[in-house]
């Protein structure tokens, strides 16, 4: 039990399907009520699909694990109605700092453009992101959550996927046009289909410690902090990422440190190969060593504690026929960076329309082959800086780590060795540049390099509607989407209607950013994909080549 927070129960239900026996035709049923599976849910339904979730748990996770959550996955959780109370509890930051010894060694600013609806990055305890998650499941009449219910075996045929599911009440059979596999990195799913994750396991240990810290502490601790040679804002005031290499309160190793809500600070030590996971978990051993950090005067609770080694691995395959795989169910990366449920949530928003464009009849079952793609994609980006961050942290030879202090060392006074410093690159999502869903600029189209090209995720900027503020985020992601800075009309490509937005009649850039983000001279037009990425732009409007981009952005064959 946790001192901030009281764990829900959730009740069991029968089905009627169970009860009678008679299995029911399902569209589409998620194995895993984790972050992934409930925001996939949510998407899923968001674009008319019905969606059953099977979860074996009748709560939500058990200590703090996921904690930071970064803006393109709060863009995608504000689509879906979620972000403003996540943001409001969670804790906003977006400056880290990076200490050697007891030196400042470098500092990132992750968000340094002003108006953004969304902040860079929030921490907030997995737990609380997942019951607020299961309450917005809970409203929508579309996603039914059935808790206790354990996946045991499943087959697949050409129109579907036939489950043997067990619940309090017995083993009932279920029977889905399609199964999305979010049941986490020891997922039963994978085990059934026999596909294997490929990658590297990691050895060195490390220790999370959930450490509750009253605000009438918190001073003594930060001024703790302070007197070993860190140069630190006030947790209260603009909270920030902190991680040293070799701190004196912890020679040798590295810490991370995060506050997140309810007074709760993070806590991660380094530990090394050979520590002992059941006795360094131990109150006796952890106490010692939040002391020496804080200071043997600083009153604090221990809140939870765990231990953790890593692996940065994938599935060769996200789609196996018509069972897909999201989330650490698909792919394993450190913790270093919070690319974890950061990259889940972006594999559910890229699955999401593409299912309910195939289960609508807008596209073939090609495009879910594009997810595939994508996604292993964005997996490899991930896994190659989650190892790069890995070998920086925990360098593995007397000449790495030689390298990797000098390096820290430079990083103090010599710009150009601050971007080799890796404590973590932190989550940032993957452009689908080579994507065969995007069509390439003109050759004399003349975009700005800063502006979002074919493959990547809307940049946000503020603007009005009528007499409204909003935001350009709020305006997309409901299907294709036009954005024009000149004239331009909706037109419709099969049963898909495909809205125009245009800047001056529709929407206000009352700022000028939006222009200035988009690179938007008269004329200019972009099409967004339902998941609000860039599918093709252009310099004028031309009807027949937004028709063309968009059967390509559904993968369709183009006539002749």
């Amino acid at each position: 039990m946790l001192s901030t927070y009281q764990y829900p129960v959730f009740d069991y239900r029968q089905s009627e399907e169970q009860r009678l026996g008679q299995p029911q035709p399902h569209t589409v049923v998620v194995v895993g009520a984790g972050p992934i599976g409930l925001s996939l849910a949510l998407d899923c339904a968001s674009r008319g699909l019905r969606v059953v979730v099977l979860d074996d748990n009748n709560s939500v996770s058990i200590g703090s694990r996921a904690v930071c959550y970064a803006k393109r996955t709060l863009e995608v959780w504000d689509r879906l109605g979620v972000a403003e109370p996540l943001v409001q509890q969670g804790v906003k930051w977006k400056v880290g700092k990076v200490f050697h010894g007891e030196g400042l060694a470098y500092q990132f600013d992750l968000l340094p453009q002003d108006r953004h609806k969304l902040p860079a990055m929030i921490n907030l305890q997995q737990y609380y992101l997942e019951e607020r998650l299961v309450a917005a499941c809970e409203t929508s009449p579309l996603i039914e959550l059935r808790w206790k219910h354990r996946l045991l075996s499943l087959a697949q045929d050409d129109e579907g996927v036939s489950l043997q599911v067990e619940t309090p009440d017995g083993v009932f059979a279920m029977r889905t046009q399609w199964l999305l596999a979010c049941d986490g990195a020891g997922s039963d799913t994978r085990r059934m289909l026999g596909a294997e994750f490929r990658g590297q396991a990691f050895h060195d240990r490390f220790l999370i410690a959930d450490v509750v810290v009253e605000p009438q502490a918190a001073d003594a601790a930060e001024g703790a902090i302070r007197g070993h040679g860190a140069t630190l804002r006030r947790l209260g005031a603009e909270p920030e990422r902190w991680f040293w290499f070799d701190p004196p309160f912890h020679p040798g190793q590295s810490v991370l440190l995060h506050k997140q809500c309810a007074n709760v600070w993070r806590i991660d030590f380094q530990l090394g190969w050979g520590a002992d996971p059941q006795e360094e978990k131990k109150p006796e051993r952890v106490i010692p060593r939040i002391e020496a950090m804080l200071g043997p005067d600083v009153p604090f609770t221990l809140e939870w504690v765990s231990l953790y080694q890593f692996a940065c691995r994938r599935m060769e395959r996200f789609r196996h026929g018509r069972v897909l795989f999201a989330g650490d169910a698909a792919h394993q990366v450190s913790p270093f960076g919070a690319r974890g449920a950061n990259t889940g949530v972006q594999d559910a928003e890229n699955l999401a329309w593409k299912l309910a464009a195939v289960v609508h009849g807008d596209a073939n079952e090609a495009l879910l082959d594009s997810y595939d793609h994508e996604r292993t994609v964005a997996a490899d980006d991930n896994l190659l800086n989650s190892t790069r961050s890995t070998d920086f942290i925990t360098p593995k030879s007397r000449a790495s780590l030689r390298l990797r202090n000098a390096v820290l060392q430079l990083a103090r006074t010599e710009p150009f060795a601050r971007p080799l410093v890796n404590s973590g690159r932190l989550s940032t999502p993957t452009p689908y540049r080579d994507s065969s869903l995007n069509t390439g600029d003109a050759a004399d189209a003349g975009f700005s390099h800063a502006s979002p090209r074919p493959g990547h995720p809307l940049l946000d900027a503020p603007l009005c509607v009528g007499e409204r503020a909003g935001w350009l985020s709020e305006q997309l992601g409901r299907g294709f989407q036009l954005l024009s800075f000149g004239p331009a009309r909706p037109l419709q490509v099969g049963q898909l209607a495909v809205e125009a937005l245009e800047v001056g009649r529709d929407l206000i850039d009352s700022e000028g950013l939006l222009a200035q983000r988009y690179d938007g001279r008269p004329g200019t037009v972009y099409l967004f994909r339902p998941d609000q990425y860039v599918a093709a732009r252009w310099r004028h409007f031309d009807a027949a080549l937004v028709e063309a981009a968009v059967r390509k952005a559904l993968a369709q064959e183009l006539p002749a």
